[in-house]
């Protein structure tokens, strides 16, 4: 029995560094969102620096392990085995339920997460020591300390309206300050910033953070204690000069000092608060097996878990040793950059593609919102008004200049963000509170973002709709993971190890799908990326030929390759094939729609003695989102037809659409043969293979026509196929006008040239 046991220890530390990995991927976005969104540094120096503070912040965790043992559950009223019951339940559904949100590229709540993990758990083995007792639901409290539950999820929900408005506040002040222009106020006033944003974190960092150190003595706490004022002035005075001489000296960039600096504390703080979530159940669990073992004899369904409500201190190198796994994490996570994407696109200011659609909820609340401004605005006096406008005036050409290419905000708001949630989570942690790290630096960017009026008219219904999604899924995670483990310890209890080994596998397996998923999707996105036209110059008619002649071939070989395979399965009715030639349909939707929302921002960088191709770049365009239209209004159709189990083709109908399936192939592949060349000369050569294809579909539709007068076939087979054959008309004759318009635009390019 003994063995079982110590197998359950194994099981909950293989857990253990797996929560560290995956829990690191969705908590990176805490401290990297603001460093990598202002692209302050290489993307490389910011892992360097938030490394270090990971490592660092690890050493300060050893107070906050209580959280697991005692925090949420009295252990005096469970036995040894239903605690390492409770602990691997727990250590399994976090680390699926962490993974799951990775994988979607959502931020969630690692505290959170392991608050209703353990409540859920020790709810359910709590309920079955009551069922087979004279006890009744009113004992209940007797094992779940539903006073501390409360006050953590109470602490929690209260530290997101605390970011958002203290993160609004603080940047709408900073704003007024220094403007979006920020070069002109910040030799003035950088320094003082510097050194107001410096203070706040030595004093949230080191004078609060240490007291939960374990190498810092108690001596030095109470000079610390006793001193903090003098060390606060003492600290804003130094570093305000400091800045200031380096400024003057060596033209040091205070802000990028700020953010580094401020992307190192964060990291500490995430360290110090959240490495609890990922090791505090396992330590927990060691613990229960030393205490059991130190009992000769003792029955581990008898023996009671009352030595876990008594303090213990982390060792050091534990300590440092899940720091160090994190860091690895930190460097190799792939899906650590899908989470951060999501928190950098929503509080990126100004226009640009947007991962959410717009919802009723959000478009009430913009609504709600702009009428309130209107009334503030219209209570406070003109020359006010202007003024606090001139100060939000959008950065002039030299400051956009100055601004790292692909910067979703400044340096400056990229400081607020971090010196205030650096701050807040450091609070929190010096008073070993479990706050949630993601819920305050992600209220914190959004509050910071709405100050900024990042949320314009052009997107607020947008950023607001993925804000809520965010937020709902965090309410997700603490129904599904008290769900989940309240489950996973019910059947662990009744199931021991082979329930363990099953539901380990599981997890295995789950996480390995979720991987594959995470692969290909990365690498569908990295191939819309590549496609995507990304504009950093002024550009000329050769810049957008060159620009827009490989796009032009990709949707057409894809608009081939789908077609082909529409055919191919709605003649084998093969329902595989066709669902994944629309999948490949949408994957070419969200390509065509991009580069169709990048139109203004191409048009915007055009010389002025390149409009007339501005005008056949922006045909082009529109021609290939009709030939998607078309792809797409073929395939839809088809899958749905032979998914519902209607009649298949009939042979002719077979021969039919298998000879426009080689006129169309013929089509696509001299069109991309003649983009490749970039030679029109021969034009007439496509004009006849389309008019060719048009006498075709208008032969094959006589043809039908006469089968339906027959009753030849049924009434949804004619439906798709009069369908597939007039989509089939459309896409020969979008694809003849987009080669003339590339034609038109090669020819202006030429011409240009020769000017």
């Amino acid at each position: 029995m003994f063995n079982i046991y110590l197998i359950f220890i194994i099981f909950l530390f293989i857990l253990a560094f797996s929560d560290l990995i995956i829990g690191v991927s969705n908590d990176a976005v805490n401290f990297l969102n603001s460093a990598i969104g202002s692209k302050i540094a290489s993307f490389r120096t910011i892992l360097i620096v938030a490394s270090l503070g990971i490592i660092i912040g690890a050493t300060f965790s050893s107070g906050l392990m209580e959280i697991a043992r005692k925090g949420l559950f009295f252990p005096g009223q469970f036995t040894f085995s239903e605690v390492l019951v409770i602990f691997l339940a727990v250590m399994i559904s976090d680390v699926i339920m962490l993974d799951l949100y990775n994988t979607l590229g959502m931020p969630t709540s690692t505290t959170v997460s392991i608050v209703f993990n353990l409540l859920g758990a020790s709810m359910a083995i709590a309920l079955i020591k009551i069922s087979g007792s004279a006890e009744t639901l009113q004992d209940l409290g007797m094992y779940i300390n539903s006073g501390k539950a409360l006050a953590i999820i109470t602490g929690i929900l209260v530290s997101v309206a605390i970011a958002f408005t203290i993160g609004s506040l603080v940047q709408y002040i900073t704003r007024l300050i220094f403007t979006f222009n920020i070069r002109h106020n910040l030799k003035y006033y950088g320094s003082l910033w510097g050194g107001i944003a410096i203070t706040g974190i030595v004093y949230f960092m080191v004078i609060k953070g240490a007291k939960g150190a374990s190498f810092i003595t108690n001596e030095t706490l109470d000079f610390i204690d006793q001193h903090t004022f003098t060390i606060l002035l003492g600290s804003l005075v130094a570093w305000t000069v400091l800045l200031q001489v380096l400024s003057m000296l060596f033209k040091l960039n205070i802000l990028k000092f700020i953010v580094l600096t401020g992307t190192f504390a964060l990291a500490m703080a995430f360290a110090g608060n959240d490495l609890v979530n990922f090791i505090g159940v396992p330590l927990a669990g060691l613990k229960a097996y030393q205490l059991f073992n130190a009992a000769p004899g003792a029955d581990p369904k008898t023996f009671l878990m009352s030595g876990l409500a008594d303090d213990v201190t982390t060792q050091t190198w534990i300590l440092l040793l899940s720091g160090l796994v994190m860091t690895f994490a930190l460097w190799t996570s792939k899906k650590a950059r899908s989470v951060l994407e999501t928190s950098v696109d929503l509080s990126r200011q100004g226009e640009g593609n947007e991962r959410f659609n717009s919802s009723i909820m959000s478009r009430n609340l913009v609504r709600g919102a702009r009428n309130i401004s209107s009334a503030i605005t219209g209570i406070i006096p003109i020359r006010i008004n202007d003024w606090i406008e001139g100060r939000f005036a959008p950065p002039d050409k030299i400051t956009k200049k100055e601004m790292p290419q692909g910067a979703a905000f400044d340096a400056l708001r990229a400081s607020v963000n971090l010196v205030v949630a650096s701050m807040l989570i450091a609070l929190g942690t010096s008073l070993k509170l479990p706050l949630s790290t993601t819920y305050v630096t992600f209220m914190v960017a959004m509050g910071s973002s709405l100050a900024d009026r990042a949320w314009g008219r052009e997107s607020a219904v947008y950023r607001v709709t993925g804000v809520l999604s965010v937020i709902g899924g965090w309410f997700f995670t603490a129904l599904a993971a008290f769900s989940a483990s309240f489950i996973g310890a019910f059947i662990l209890y009744h199931g021991g190890i082979i329930a363990a080994v099953v539901m380990l596998s599981f997890a295995a397996g789950l996480i390995y799908r979720t991987h594959r998923i995470h692969v290909r999707r990365t690498a569908i996105k990295a191939k819309e990326e590549q496609q995507t036209i990304k504009i950093n110059e002024e550009l000329n008619t050769e810049g957008i030929i060159a620009r827009i002649s490989a796009s032009i071939q990709d949707v057409l070989q894809q608009t081939k390759s789908i077609f082909n395979q529409t055919v191919s399965g709605l003649v084998d009715e093969d329902r595989k094939v066709l669902k994944n030639a629309r999948n490949e349909s949408d994957q070419l939707n969200v390509l065509t729609k991009r580069l169709k929302n990048q139109i203004n921002l191409t048009l915007s960088h055009l010389r002025e003695d390149s409009i007339e191709s501005g005008h056949y770049y922006v045909q082009a365009i529109d021609y290939l989102r009709e030939i998607n239209h078309c792809i797409s209004y073929i395939i839809i159709p088809s899958h749905e037809h032979v998914e519902n189990n209607h009649r298949p083709l009939v042979p002719v109908q077979i021969e039919e659409i298998s000879r426009l399936n080689g006129e169309i192939t013929f089509l696509l592949e001299e069109a991309i043969d003649m983009l490749k060349r970039k030679d029109y000369d021969d034009f007439d050569r496509i004009l006849s293979r389309h008019q060719n294809v048009m006498r075709v579909v208008e032969d094959t539709r006589k043809k039908q026509v006469k089968r339906i007068k027959s009753n030849e076939t049924g009434t949804r087979n004619s439906i798709l196929y009069l369908n597939i054959l007039a989509e089939i008309k459309n896409l020969s004759l979008f694809t003849v006008n987009l080669l003339k318009s590339t034609r038109e635009l090669f020819q202006s390019g030429n011409n240009d040239h020769l000017m």
